[in-house]
């Protein structure tokens, strides 16, 4: 009894409950609000006595066995409490779940831990289960007990560390926590780290939810046939787009719906990556700090909306593909952090377990049940929001030991070595697990060092991912164009290195929000020059990544040539439309766009060293690079003038004879530029060049690239 009314017990159950006496039942309850109580059954009532502090007790007939009574109380102030008791159910949770969570092979934890409406003997209510092994009792709260500690303590399921306890009359939107007692007599309420909802920001609350939707669409991305063509638009959804009556307030997953997935479609994206949408307190952490893996954030809306955005992007043949951070933790007192008084999800040791650039916390990545959380949460958004792909956040991070770190900072491995060997692990596992469970899915590393074998197989010795965002390719190729023209001779083998390991992973090639924020500047703001040369160098550019081996993505804003950083708390900057060269720079990325899509050469050969040949790369001094895709019977000529000087009569190599049709030009007038080109084409010469035997003599307009396609 004293354990019980102390809040200092792991099996509860053990005294609360209906207990066998004889030929009769004793019935003990802890009602800490209780000014009196009774038994109810189909016979009547029996009351209570209470025989310690608000511990009541009555004894009564077999009859009443299993669940055929009510334990009722009344408060001060009248009100008057009657349910079902839940004591008289047994842990429903099975040794084999048990084992496969101890284990680190219960990848879909989610559907065991966490909190899940359900039915149990006829009896409705939530069954609850948290792991906390460290804790000396844990009680769940909310407003279905005033959240008094205690009041409905758990039990820890055959001392698994797993505590359970089914609550019967609660449901669908119930406020809750966690009451955790510590083992120095510390009490701190936690989140669920299984919730599938949560209370609005600042709150931090978990909420019920069921996890049931009706899908419309049946749509699957299939991204991993590296073939297909790839183009990403990567949004963040709190400002993408604001609502001008309430411009400091987000826009819901319902009400941002249509216009996104309008907007997408008619832009001719294959597909939308969404920032983290996962529960985080602070908004210019971007997502990136989460403190709910299994929620979507409530800033926007409600689990179900988020569904119903997804289902309408997919009606649409939109793939989705989710930002998911795997590498590190926020100090959340209410979250992950110490959450049964002990370094439980992470490293006590700062030197493995704190990360020194954002002061957050690093997963212990060698731990079974951390690595179970982890990858049944990476399977929960593939499963139950029916996402097409995960985008991995800073798995450099993850990988390195001595990531950050100054000497004497970090802890070497096993043998000596900088190599995490338990996070390598952790994600060739994440890797095959996915490919279990949703083959169809993509992995997407965001990886900035030379590692090798990022997107091999585990099988291989890689980790396992399907796409490398090829960072070295967006850092120079920014540093190139954000050149002066007239220095651009001199740097063009920041360009030309690239094709030296372009397909030594599979490749996305990212314009991403970490370039146009913190002081970076837009796009458009990198460009030199005056405001016209600034578009050209910005439209060739564009035009350069569209042509070059790689998936695409690219970040909101930079389609319309956005002056000001990305800024989290506003919106897209729409209103530049009006204007004709933003207007241009948005139609040439949808022509590219649909280029890209159409064009086999153009995407087939993204991963495959086959679909690309150089023409050209030592024109230095005219600052001219010229190369070809192919694809399944199917080969364009690409040709770019880094320089705002035409060249006329510029002579360039072709592999067959023939009229070369000008299939694209970024100097359109269409997208703002001098319309100067080819008159739709050139005829092919018997004139050797650049190791062919035919050659087509072009005028090369100022700052493009142009595409040639032979009839």
């Amino acid at each position: 009894m004293e354990p019980v009314i102390r809040f200092e017990t792991s099996r509860p159950d053990s005294v609360l409950g209906p207990h066998t006496e004889g030929e009769m039942v004793r019935i003990n309850a802890y009602l800490p609000l209780a000014l009196e109580a009774w038994v109810e059954t189909a016979g009547g009532r029996i009351g209570m006595e209470e025989v310690g502090e608000k511990f009541f007790t009555c004894l009564a007939g077999r009859e009443v066995l299993p669940h055929e009574y009510w334990v009722c109380y009344r408060e001060i102030g009248g009100y008057v409490s009657r349910r079902k008791d839940p004591y008289s159910f047994r842990p429903s949770i099975s040794d084999f779940e048990i084992y496969l969570y101890k284990s680190g092979r219960l990848y879909e934890s989610y559907r065991t831990l966490g909190a899940h409406i359900m039915t149990i003997e006829g009896v409705e209510g939530v069954r609850f289960a948290v792991w906390a092994p460290n804790a000396r009792a844990v009680s769940v709260i909310g407003n279905f007990n005033h959240w008094k500690h205690g009041a409905h303590p758990m039990v820890n399921v055959q001392d698994s560390g797993i505590w359970e306890l089914f609550v019967p009359g609660i449901g669908e939107g119930e406020v809750y926590k966690y009451a955790v007692r510590w083992r120095d007599g510390t009490v701190k309420e936690k989140a669920d780290p299984y919730a599938f909802r949560t209370e609005k920001r600042p709150n931090t609350g978990s909420v019920v939810a069921s996890l049931d939707y009706e899908w419309r669409s049946s749509f699957r991305g299939e991204q991993s046939d590296a073939s297909r063509p790839m183009a990403v638009y990567e949004v963040h959804l709190g400002s993408w787009k604001r609502d001008p009556a309430r411009p400091n307030d987000f826009l819901s997953y319902d009400s941002i719906a249509e216009d996104l997935c309008r907007y997408v479609k008619s832009m001719g994206f294959t597909h939308v990556e969404f920032l983290p949408l996962m529960e985080h307190p602070l908004d210019e952490s971007w997502g990136y700090q989460v403190t709910s893996y299994y929620a979507p954030s409530a800033r926007y809306g409600d689990p179900v909306g988020l569904k119903r955005l997804i289902d309408r992007l997919h009606s649409e043949g939109i793939g989705v593909i989710l930002d998911w951070v795997p590498a590190h933790f926020p100090d959340d007192d209410f979250s992950l952090s110490r959450f049964d008084g002990t370094h439980l999800y992470d490293h006590e040791d700062p030197r493995l377990g704190r990360h020194p650039d954002w002061g957050t916390r690093i997963f212990n990545y060698g731990r079974n049940e951390v690595r179970n959380f982890l990858i049944s949460s990476a399977l929960f958004w593939l499963n139950e929001y029916r996402a097409d792909g995960l985008r991995i956040d800073a798995v450099s991070s993850m990988l390195y030991l001595d990531y950050s770190r100054k000497p004497g900072e970090w802890i070497p491995n096993r043998y000596g070595g900088r190599e995490n060997l338990e996070a390598i692990e952790f994600l060739r596992e994440l890797s095959r697990a996915v490919k279990q469970y949703r083959p169809d899915a993509v992995l997407i590393a965001e990886e900035s060092t030379a590692w090798p074998g990022v997107t091999r197989t585990p099988e291989e010795g890689g980790l396992g991912f399907d796409y490398k965002w090829n960072m070295g390719w967006m850092h120079d190729t920014l540093d190139y164009f954000s050149r002066d023209p007239i220095y651009r001779k001199y740097e063009q083998d920041r360009l030309t290195f690239e094709m030296w390991y372009a397909y030594s992973e599979r490749y996305i090639l990212p314009l991403s929000h970490d370039e146009v924020v913190h002081g970076k500047g837009s796009l458009i703001g990198k460009m030199p020059g005056d405001a016209w040369q600034k578009f050209a160098n910005l439209r060739l550019m564009l035009s350069y990544m569209f042509m070059f081996p790689g998936k695409k993505l690219l970040f909101m804003g930079n389609e319309i040539g956005q002056f000001s950083e990305w800024n989290v708390k506003g919106q897209v900057d729409w209103a530049l439309l009006s204007r004709t060269e933003h207007r241009g720079l948005q139609v040439l990325v949808r022509d590219l766009l649909a280029l890209y899509r159409e064009t086999p050469a153009l995407h087939q050969g993204d991963c495959d060293s086959q679909g690309f040949r150089w023409i050209d790369f030592s024109d230095r001094d005219n600052s001219v690079i010229s190369f070809i895709r192919r694809g399944k019977g199917d080969e364009v000529v690409c040709v770019f003038n880094m320089t705002p000087v035409v060249r006329h009569g510029y002579r360039v190599g072709v592999p067959e004879p023939g009229y070369y049709r000008e299939v694209f030009n970024s100097d359109s007038s269409f997208y703002g530029g001098s319309n100067t080109g080819n008159m739709g084409g050139r005829s092919s010469e018997r004139v050797p060049f650049h190791g062919f035997g035919q050659s087509v003599e072009l005028t090369l307009p100022p700052l493009a690239a142009i595409m040639l396609r032979r009839d």
